[in-house]
């Protein structure tokens, strides 16, 4: 019996030192691509007031997001809520922001805009249709109860990213 024994932990300390760990490797490209097409640029319509539409001098900032398959990501764009460059500002500034599908490379994305949740300064659509789609944005800057802006330069930043589901 003690050949035996003898046997049994050789078979054990072999087999421990024979152990290895095998590491599996990988790197996973994202479907979804985010694009700047147009930078945003306020206009200052009234002292107190600072706008990307149109309408007050501004240019709506327009992100793309291009999406190889569907139904597997969801887009989070974040209209600002502060400056990221200002001048000093003793007063409240009052934020809103909006954001709003623009053009599609495929016609079933415009119910895009029916299906987003929104929330804070926050809006989110369940990228469904693989393709093109350019979300405009809208911001706006109040600034205090009747106070101009100081003059300088100001920046604020839209953040949009894509969630994988």
């Amino acid at each position: 019996m003690g050949k035996k024994s003898i046997i049994a932990a050789s078979i054990l300390l072999a087999s421990a030192a024979s152990a290895e760990e095998t590491v599996i490797e990988g790197n996973v490209q994202s479907k979804c691509i985010i694009n700047t097409d147009v930078a945003g640029v306020y206009g200052n319509p009234s002292p107190d007031k600072l706008s990307t539409l149109g309408t007050d001098g501004g240019v709506k900032p327009v992100i793309r997001f291009d999406v190889a398959i569907a139904n597997y990501y969801l887009a989070r764009i974040i209209t600002p809520t502060s400056f990221s460059t200002a001048p000093s500002l003793p007063d409240v500034v009052n934020w809103t922001g909006s954001v709003a599908t623009g053009e599609v490379s495929d016609a079933g994305m415009s119910a895009y805009d029916a299906a987003k949740v929104t929330y804070d300064a926050t809006s989110e659509f369940d990228l469904t249709i693989a393709g093109s789609t350019w979300f405009d944005v809208t911001s706006t800057a109040e600034y205090g109860y009747g106070r101009a802006f100081p003059g300088g330069t100001y920046r604020a930043v839209v953040q949009a990213e894509c969630i994988a589901q």
